[in-house]
């Protein structure tokens, strides 16, 4: 007979250590915090909110996919920004969150890494990697004005059997000890915080996410809408974030926006 999973702990909001002038809020459950997060932007509330749920049962990655985890065995979270930055450098915002979430993990995890566009992944050395995190960024309008609606999902505490796909991970699973996912909530947000300068310097923010992207220097299949498939070498990532793709007939570059997938060829 097997036994049940030890029960696991929720979010502890009094040893939570909140970026000054960000306010956290956990729900129990939610379908998903980015759609409760943009609902709260159009009816007025202010950037620097940060919904947290201990349970998020209809959650969307890019182009709509979906996926659910088993509760308070995740950090999943949505964050509201409005940057005070030229719309040029908007696209840089899933980027700059996928980096900060990587160095967030990186104490305790020291083969994390990016895959672009949106994905924070366990490096293998195959570049395809473990998936650990997510990342939907959203740009709603309101009457202030255009806000950002930054989702993150990482896994935590999932074991084996509790991840959605054969390709993901969780920090636990990684690490071989459970995870305090207060502590770790902190940091995180943190770090996102504290990098949210550097979409001011694009160029600064272009090498420190080539430096831990794994998708640079492999061929790859990139996926178009339509069903078409082009492969290269990925070559770098330009100035708007966009992937430059190598191919016999000439470069190209796409956005994350324009992929289905970019997948190791």
């Amino acid at each position: 007979m097997t036994s049940s999973p030890a029960p696991r702990p929720p979010l502890d909001l009094d040893r939570l250590t909140a970026p000054a002038g960000w306010r956290v809020e956990v729900v129990e459950s939610t379908p998903s915090t980015n759609a409760a997060v943009a609902e709260r932007a159009r009816a007025g509330e202010e950037p620097g909110l940060v919904l947290v749920t201990e349970h998020q049962t209809a959650g969307r990655g890019r182009l709509d996919r979906s996926w659910e985890t088993p509760a308070r065995s995740s950090l999943t979270f949505s964050v509201l920004l409005r940057p005070d930055v030229p719309p040029a450098s908007w696209s840089w915002l899933p980027l700059l969150t996928g980096y900060a979430v990587q160095a967030a993990l990186a104490d305790r995890l020291p083969d994390v890494a990016l895959k672009w566009p949106n994905d924070v992944l366990v490096d293998d050395g195959s570049g395809t990697g473990r998936k650990v995190c997510g990342i939907l960024v959203e740009r709603v309008e309101t009457s202030a004005g255009p806000v950002a609606v930054v989702g993150v999902g990482i896994n935590v505490d999932q074991t084996l059997d509790e991840l959605p796909v054969a390709l993901a991970t969780s920090v636990s699973l990684e690490t071989g000890e459970p995870v305090e996912r207060t502590g770790l909530l902190s940091q995180v947000l943190g770090s996102l915080h504290g990098l949210q300068g550097v979409l001011d310097d694009v160029e600064s923010l272009r090498r420190a996410y080539a430096d831990v992207c794994v998708t640079l220097g492999r061929t790859v299949d990139v996926h178009l809408p339509g069903g078409d498939v082009r492969r290269g070498e990925a070559l770098d990532i330009d100035a708007s974030g966009a992937l430059v793709v190598g191919t016999d007939d000439g470069a190209f570059t796409v956005a994350a926006g324009d992929v289905v997938h970019v997948r190791p060829a």
